[in-house]
């Protein structure tokens, strides 16, 4: 919260955020699975979207999204929940976008996530994941090790690339935007046909 406070957004969550509102987001209803404190919610909201819900493993960050929340002046334009999204999908309103930023690489199964995203997402999906190539695999495989090290029971994975885009495409959804990072390959995903439930 400190750092978006001081500097806004970060690069990836500034592509996402430029990918969605320059296909025009006005009136839009945005989900994002995974949004913690709701930043890049927050930068919708400004940019016209009505109303954003977020699904959210994690209680921590409740309070700060609140505080965030309450000092935009939106509260009632936000809905936080909390729980599992892939076990929970069917209990979550379509949104016009979908957003995973960061999200991916948190879950053991990508089909099942992405593909779930895709259901919910009417007009639009956006996500970021890292790329599978060898530094990358090498990389997240030393955060592994360090969470085994610490005993953390996180761990993060990559995922091959045409298993993310095979989920997307399975539920009527083309890309029609990519842009990399130094760590994070951005996805944005349009509907081309409608989604058969």
């Amino acid at each position: 919260m400190r750092r978006y406070r001081r500097r806004g957004l970060d690069r990836a969550a500034r592509r996402i955020v430029g990918f969605l509102a320059g296909r025009g987001v006005e009136g839009d209803s945005v989900l994002e699975v995974g949004g913690g404190i709701g930043a890049i919610q927050l930068e919708l909201l400004k940019a016209g979207a009505a109303r954003t819900t977020n699904v959210e493993l994690s209680p921590e960050y409740e309070p700060l999204a609140a505080e965030l929340l309450q000092e935009a002046g939106v509260e009632d334009r936000v809905e936080r929940r909390l729980g599992d999204f892939v076990r929970d999908a069917d209990e979550i309103e379509p949104a016009d976008d979908v957003v995973l930023h960061r999200v991916v690489c948190c879950y053991p199964d990508p089909e099942a996530l992405v593909g779930a995203a895709a259901a919910r997402a009417r007009r639009r999906l956006v996500l970021s994941f890292p790329p599978d190539g060898l530094p990358h695999r090498i990389a997240w495989r030393l955060f592994n090790v360090y969470f085994a090290l610490t005993r953390t029971e996180f761990r993060t994975f990559i995922h091959p690339a045409a298993s993310i885009f095979a989920a997307a495409r399975a539920r009527g959804l083309e890309p029609t935007f990519e842009e990399p990072t130094l760590i994070w390959r951005i996805v944005g995903f349009e509907r081309t046909r409608p989604e058969s439930g």
